[in-house]
């Protein structure tokens, strides 16, 4: 997809997988926020916008609202996936539901987007297996009486956690600072 900044012309790398790294990106607290802005700049628009820091503030918003696909940004604090820890889900049920192998395909994210938003999901278990650990991973076990049942689904639920989830937020005053910069920045809200 091309952009136009000014004089210059930038083509949008929007594959999925590109989409997927950026969010990555935006993700990790272990890189400052300079870094993490023109990490994403650059993995979707090249390493030539590093040269162009008066491009960025543009380039940052399309980019935000490309990969959002203009819709507003929840905080997904308890979040029930993971693009890359469920990747396999995720391919297997691509498979499953259109018979669409991911790693033979170039797709853009909104396009790929919308298909995870339509998986199959149904409360009677005939889902994709996506869909199947993200409920596993919501299901409320006060509901079961029954002690042996309920260990059995605990187990369960243990064993497909998100890794992602389990990490403790040990950053600096300076570090939370940077972060909700950076996400006005990206999200357009503290």
């Amino acid at each position: 997809m091309k952009l136009k900044v000014d004089d210059t012309i930038y083509i949008a790398d929007v594959d999925f997988r590109t989409a997927i790294e950026c969010n990555r990106i935006a993700n990790d607290n272990t890189i400052g926020d300079f870094e993490r802005v023109l990490g994403i700049l650059i993995t979707m628009f090249g390493k030539e916008v590093a040269d162009r820091p008066e491009h960025w503030e543009k380039l940052l918003k399309w980019a935000k609202n490309y990969l959002s696909c203009g819709k507003e940004v929840i905080d997904d604090t308890d979040k029930d996936m993971d693009y890359i820890e469920d990747m396999d889900y995720i391919e297997a049920s691509f498979m499953s539901d259109y018979g669409i192998d991911l790693k033979e395909t170039k797709m853009e994210w909104q396009k790929f987007y919308n298909l995870m938003n339509g998986l199959s999901n149904s409360e009677l278990g005939n889902c994709c297996v996506l869909n199947r650990i993200r409920n596993l991973r919501n299901f409320d076990v006060s509901q079961i009486k029954d002690k042996k049942e309920r260990d059995k689904i605990l187990k369960a639920k243990k064993q497909v956690e998100l890794k992602s989830n389990k990490k403790e937020n040990n950053l600096t005053a300076e570090q939370e600072e940077s972060m909700r910069r950076l996400n006005e920045i990206i999200f357009g809200k503290e």
